[in-house]
Parts: C-alpha cells; sequence; structure tokens
C-alpha cells in the first residue's frame, strides 16, 4: 500500500478572513495597541480607533503611510496603510487603522508626514 498525498483545497474568503483576524488579534496580544473595532476582510483588516493620538501609536508601532480623506460634515477621515510583522513563510497582513477627526483639529505632527490626499 502506498499513501498519496492530499493537495489542500484552495482558501475561501471566509478562510481569508479568518486567518486575517487570527494574526492580527495574536499580534494585538504583543503590542498593545488600541482598537476600538476591528472587522476582518479577506484582503485586509480593518482596525476603527478614536482618536489621532491613537493613530500615532500604530505607526509608531508599525509604520506605513497615511492617507487623508474628506469626509461629510465637517469631518476628515485618516486612514493608515500598515501591515503585521512578517510571518513565518514570508507572508503579512494588511491593516487598514482608521480614525474620524473633526475638520480644522490640530492632528498631530507625527500623523501628518507622508500624507496622500
Amino acid at each position: 500500500m502506498s499513501a498519496q498525498p492530499i493537495e489542500r483545497p484552495p482558501l475561501t474568503d471566509f478562510d481569508r478572513k479568518a486567518d486575517n483576524e487570527l494574526a492580527v488579534a495574536a499580534m494585538l496580544d504583543y503590542l498593545p495597541l488600541p482598537a476600538a473595532t476591528m472587522t476582518p476582510r479577506p484582503d485586509a483588516v480593518h482596525i476603527t480607533v478614536t482618536s489621532a493620538r491613537e493613530l500615532s501609536q500604530w505607526m509608531y508601532a508599525l509604520g506605513g503611510r497615511h492617507v487623508r480623506t474628506a469626509g461629510a460634515d465637517g469631518v476628515v477621515l485618516w486612514t493608515l496603510h500598515t501591515q503585521t510583522p512578517e510571518r513565518r513563510g514570508g507572508s503579512a497582513v494588511p491593516i487598514r487603522v482608521h480614525a474620524a477627526v473633526v475638520d480644522g483639529e490640530d492632528v498631530l505632527d507625527e500623523v501628518r508626514p507622508g500624507v496622500t490626499r
């Protein structure tokens, strides 16, 4: 009798969402970063924070680049595009950290460099 290798079935969107959520949750266990909400998607995990100061904590810990988007009713959305540290096998999970800030409010200087409009 001989053994035949069994091919792993392709990952579904549900599998990718679960894997991304697990990777970010594990990262948050050793990097105590603020995360008001976490929404996993197959392509990235979206984190919502409550202030620009919390957004800067993510920037200091993981780096990345910020995007500023005009919102509605005098609110500006700041998004940090970053990722988890590299995992075994060389992969990393993209993370999008979002903070809504009232337009005209002072945003920390640490957040402003590298802003894309």
